[in-house]
């Protein structure tokens, strides 16, 4: 649910555009899709000497000196581990050929490295050694080490010639993995909202905050033609579901009519790190477009709930944004997650994105979830991953992840969900519960008492001392709720204003969480 983009969406486009695969690579199934461009074109053929082996298909229109082939990789390569790529090369004329293997998006800068062949037929085990690498775009060479989430290929790089060529078994040396395994598994429910009851009652206020004004001009942006409310006509609990309603009624809000209602609710609990889990049903009809996702805590959008408690100092996407399901923007029962960053092609039509058919949203159940840890996040349905975000380089282009989020349920009408059936009247996103899972990640004794908190108790400032490097700190308080959060300045804290009581202290530091209790009095 991207909150300010004016790009156009291409339906399908996760399809096209994001999807990865891993090592080794041997054309068996569609995953192994390489994107051509510079006018090269590539597909999936028959080897010639086997009729039983399904191979890539390489074309060079000739028209550009380099034309090229990537694809995205899921598990990277890892020259730390192994520095040599393999393949088997089959040319149709018995010239000579010349073959870069060139990665790219990783910890270090791209490399490449060439290999001649010629005579026709396969060579097979083509072996390019990145030990003897050289650094792209100069005449440095290097033995090449790091990771890297992208293969790219150029068959006679730098030179306009046309021809067609397949390549079969690229391998470096490494076992396929299921590439959405879980690093983390949270299993501490901090936070969950279970709608149990069973008459007609608004939404929690203590749990959520009804998002109804519009950031752009009083309305929403994406073409979006829904005013949301905070009304019972659009949103309610009953007999233990969240209704969220997409109402066909014109309605003026904000000096703005428009011709559909529907509600927007932003969570009052904000995180770092965990799991989320939603069991819905979503809506039907063209043009309804569900969500559930989540949003920076720091995002400066004028009426969402955490910019109006005075922490909204960042734009979108520098926020970061996290789509766990969206549906609408393809086919009736595709549904998708993404992930939308500041790097280039990460924002609108971002190409972090991934879809998952499903029978029959309208009137089936399904739980869609997200698990975030500080090195990947992943989306499931029903228990099982279907994609993962890890990028080789986290940076805030990249990984804005590292900072509080917030959940944001809603049912937008239009725009990216193209047109709206003539013929709706209302349809309801029905969300059976909410549930935030984290962890206080166990460390061994030895490790955390290495940090102090004292006085304790305490009813002015603490002290968190330690010899260890303290990145964070976050004070809960009995109820899972995130009381105070520090990135800065963190070895003194202020608790003057903290109600009397039992508090719980997380110490981040490295990959390590250390949990101290705090009593305040």
């Amino acid at each position: 649910m991207k909150i300010n983009s004016k790009v156009t969406l291409l339906i399908l486009l996760s399809f096209q555009l994001s999807f990865s695969q891993q090592m080794p690579i041997d054309f068996s199934d569609n995953a192994d899709n390489f994107i051509a461009f510079n006018g090269s074109g590539f597909s999936f053929n028959v080897n010639p000497e086997d009729t039983n082996d399904t191979v890539g298909q390489f074309f060079n229109d000739g028209n550009e000196v380099w034309q090229g082939f990537y694809i995205d990789l899921i598990a990277p390569i890892d020259l730390d581990q192994q520095q040599q790529i393999s393949l088997s090369f089959y040319q149709f004329d018995p010239n000579t050929h010349n073959i870069y293997l060139k990665l790219e998006n990783g910890t270090n800068p791209d490399v490449e490295v060439v290999q001649n062949t010629s005579g026709s037929g396969w060579t097979d085990g083509l072996v390019f050694d990145f030990s003897n690498a050289t650094i792209s775009g100069t005449a440095n060479t290097v033995s090449a080490t790091g990771t890297y989430t992208r293969l790219v290929i150029f068959i006679d790089g730098g030179v306009s010639s046309a021809g067609t060529y397949l390549i079969d078994d690229i391998d470096d040396g490494t076992e396929p993995v299921d590439p959405n395994e879980l690093d983390v598994i949270y299993t501490d429910l901090v936070w969950s909202d279970e709608f149990d009851s069973t008459t007609p009652v608004p939404v929690d206020p203590a749990k959520w905050h009804y998002q109804t004004l519009g950031p752009n001009g009083g309305q929403w942006f994406n073409g979006e033609e829904q005013h949301y409310t905070n009304r019972p006509d659009n949103s309610f609990v009953e007999n233990g579901f969240l209704n969220i309603i997409a109402k066909s009624e014109t309605f003026t809000q904000n000096g703005v009519e428009l011709p559909y209602t529907s509600a927007r609710l932003n969570s009052k609990f904000a995180f770092t790190y965990g799991r989320v889990d939603v069991r819905a049903r979503l809506p039907f009809g063209d043009g309804t477009w569900p969500a559930i996702w989540t949003l920076g805590k720091n995002v400066n959008e004028v009426g969402a709930y955490w910019q109006t408690q005075g922490f909204g100092t960042t734009t979108w996407p520098a926020c970061g944004e996290i789509d766990i399901m969206e549906h609408g923007l393809g086919a009736v029962n595709h549904v998708s997650s993404a992930l939308h960053t500041p790097c280039a092609g990460c924002s609108g039509n971002t190409m972090n994105t991934q879809s998952f058919i499903l029978p029959d949203v309208a009137n089936n159940f399904h739980v869609y979830s997200m698990n975030w840890s500080p090195n990947q996040i992943t989306f499931l349905i029903d228990g099982v991953g279907f994609y993962t975000y890890n990028p080789a380089v986290k940076d805030d282009s990249t990984w804005p992840f590292y900072l509080d989020q917030y959940l944001i349920l809603n049912v937008a009408m239009g725009g990216f969900a193209g047109t709206i059936d003539s013929s709706f009247d209302q349809s309801s996103m029905v969300i059976d519960y909410v549930r935030v899972y984290q962890n206080n990640l166990s460390v061994d004794d030895t490790f955390a008492e290495q940090f102090k908190v004292f006085p304790n108790p305490a009813h002015a400032t603490i002290t968190i001392a330690s010899q260890a490097n303290i990145d964070a700190i976050k004070i809960y308080d009995v109820l899972g709720k995130l009381i105070q959060s520090k990135t800065e300045n963190v070895t003194q804290v202020n608790v003057s204003n903290f109600e009397s009581g039992m508090y719980v202290i997380q110490i981040h530091s490295g990959n390590r969480v250390v949990t101290k209790k705090l009593i305040v009095n």
